[in-house]
């Protein structure tokens, strides 16, 4: 099981809440949030309330400034965040990945299905944009950059029809997709 515990202030200082699930609105619980400590498990944070707006990936450590966050977790999402607003938890996923990405929105276009991390998609498969997707099995990260970098989005399984309509509006585009697997 994972937990996450937020601070109101930078370096774990005034006041905290600890987290074991997914929190919409952190907010009913602190006046703000500005750290954090990952004790176990991955969660994925959010700029706005009911896990909108720019996201990162956080596993086990301790994150002492969000407003520095992007250079702390490396890979894992480069969005700066003011503060966190809601939360994640990743569950644990054993077993097979796939996920169905399509060109354009509403399974349109040319159509590919990954079993593993693609690090670029213009290089593997010509394909500039992934604008739909169907995650089938486990729990995949979506980023606008090659090489797993920039704004990232964080998919479960299920149908999007329309990437820019999730609440993650804010990335231009996708162009690369890596599986959660051992990264938690």
């Amino acid at each position: 099981m994972g937990r996450i515990i937020f601070y109101e202030d930078r370096n774990f200082q005034g006041r905290s809440y600890e987290c074991s699930s997914d929190c919409t609105d952190i907010h009913m619980h602190l006046n703000r949030c500005n750290s954090c400590k990952v004790d176990n498990g991955c969660f994925v944070v959010y700029d706005r309330p009911s896990f909108m707006g720019n996201q990162v990936f956080l596993r086990r450590g301790e994150y002492s400034d969000f407003q520095r966050l992007g250079s702390m977790v490396g890979l894992m999402g480069m969005a700066m965040l003011d503060t966190v607003r809601s939360c994640r938890m990743v569950p644990m996923h054993r077993g097979q990945f796939r996920i169905r990405i399509y060109e354009r929105e509403n399974f349109g276009g040319q159509m590919h299905e990954l079993m593993d991390d693609c690090e670029s998609l213009q290089d593997r498969y010509y394909m500039s944009d992934c604008q739909s997707c169907n995650v089938m099995d486990g729990h995949w990260l979506m980023f606008e950059q090659p090489s797993y970098r920039g704004r990232m989005m964080y998919m479960r399984p299920g149908e999007y029809r329309n990437l820019r309509e999730t609440g993650m509006g804010h990335m231009m585009r996708i162009s690369s997709i890596r599986r959660i697997m051992d990264l938690c």
